[in-house]
């Protein structure tokens, strides 16, 4: 792309990040599927950036250039998933680390972390992300290493203050990592507001049509931790195959029109649904009534994402768990148009019971049903939710 001046975001993504004259004329990006790359008569690589496409496909940089410029940072790495991006932050650490995560956040990583760590000799302490003085309170100065962090928090959408979470981290010599999937680059920049590394599961907007399960980690600089992950990433073998890349490619361009519909979208549904009489709660931090609004509003531009929770009144006679739970799954059953699928940040709208995805050991409320905001037209999506909710 053009270096004369900074190109807005939307501009930047329409046009894949590149010329075609940097890919031989082909406007499209193109596909390349080989594994490996000739030398020369002078054993010299043709294609300089590596010998093998565990590292070094040429279908990943223009994805990679782009990513880095999109969110401010200096270089960007994809990997096969958001897990195994997310592994290779993590096992760069040396046993007796400490890292602090959150209590309510994507339970994969959550999992993972809790599991991973007591095998690797790791240390670590899972904060409030509603309570502001919890994340200073789990860190561990001298010993804490990497503080990972979500915003908004999945699946109740807290809003976490990445400029003073970077505050804390940096105090205490920490790393800030944040996993900025759900308000993808279009919505917040956490390198911007101090963050020193950011991740996303690409699978969901990034990607955007549900169709390619890919992860990516922007640094804000490179340094000796940066080289770590990098080799973890080739050694492990945790890269994306040259198709997915480009499919993540294609999905890239409309990245922006995409995020900025489902984004209104989601705001006028948890606008018409708060207050409803069969809801107890409408979770969306675009509302002015959430507790991390002014957060929200001040670190994200241009709205306030896909992706939001209601909470379901019970029938009468029933408020324990198990009735709670009922009532949710059965706004879900009826929902006609909106697909009951986990994941998010596709073309079309979802939705879940994330207790019953995440099992007994879930710190999910039973009445919460996740939803991600497609495209669609709204009017559509609050009808179903209307009928769906009629019944309750």
């Amino acid at each position: 792309m053009s270096d004369e001046r900074e190109l807005k975001p939307a501009t930047l993504l329409a046009h894949g990040g590149r010329r075609p004259e940097d890919d031989g004329g082909d406007v499209a990006p193109p596909l390349h599927p080989s594994t490996n790359y000739a030398r020369d008569e002078a054993y010299s690589l043709i294609n300089p950036a590596g010998s093998y496409s565990r590292d070094a496909n040429p279908t990943y940089l223009p994805v990679e250039r782009m990513l880095a410029r999109l969110e401010g940072g200096e270089e960007a790495l994809l990997f096969g998933s958001g897990m195994a991006a997310t592994a290779a932050v993590v096992q760069a650490l040396k046993p007796g680390d400490h890292i602090v995560g959150l209590k309510v956040m994507y339970w994969g990583i959550r999992g993972w972390l809790i599991d991973f760590c007591a095998d690797w000799g790791l240390g670590l302490d899972l904060a409030d992300a509603a309570d502001p003085q919890s994340l200073a309170q789990a860190i561990q100065p001298g010993r804490t290493k990497l503080v990972w962090i979500e915003s908004p928090c999945n699946p109740t959408w807290d809003v976490v203050d990445i400029v003073d979470a970077a505050r804390i981290a940096h105090q205490a010599g920490a790393r800030l990592a944040v996993d900025s999937t759900v308000a993808t680059p279009v919505h917040t920049r956490p390198i911007e507001l101090g963050a020193d590394m950011v991740m996303h599961s690409a699978t969901k907007s990034l990607n955007g049509h549900g169709d390619a399960v890919a992860g990516l980690l922007v640094t804000a600089r490179k340094d000796a931790f940066w080289d770590r992950v990098h080799a973890n990433r080739a050694n492990g073998g945790a890269v994306l195959g040259p198709f997915e890349t480009w499919l993540l490619h294609r999905g890239l361009r409309t990245l922006h029109l995409r995020v900025d519909r489902s984004s209104a979208n989601a705001l006028a549904i948890a606008r018409h649904f708060h207050d409803h009489p069969k809801l107890t709660a409408v979770l969306y931090p675009g509302l002015e009534s959430h507790p991390g609004h002014a957060i929200a509003k001040r670190q994200m531009q241009g709205g306030y994402g896909a992706m939001m929770s209601l909470r379901v009144k019970a029938a009468p006679g029933g408020a324990d768990a198990t009735a709670l739970g009922a009532a949710a799954l059965g706004v879900a059953a009826r929902c006609k148009l909106i697909v009951r699928a986990t994941s998010l940040g596709g073309t079309e709208s979802l939705i879940e019971h994330r207790a019953s995805v995440e099992g007994p050991t879930s710190p999910i409320p039973a009445d919460l049903l996740r939803l991600s905001i497609g495209i669609e037209d709204k009017d559509d999506l609050i009808a179903d939710l209307e009928q769906a909710l009629a019944a309750a």
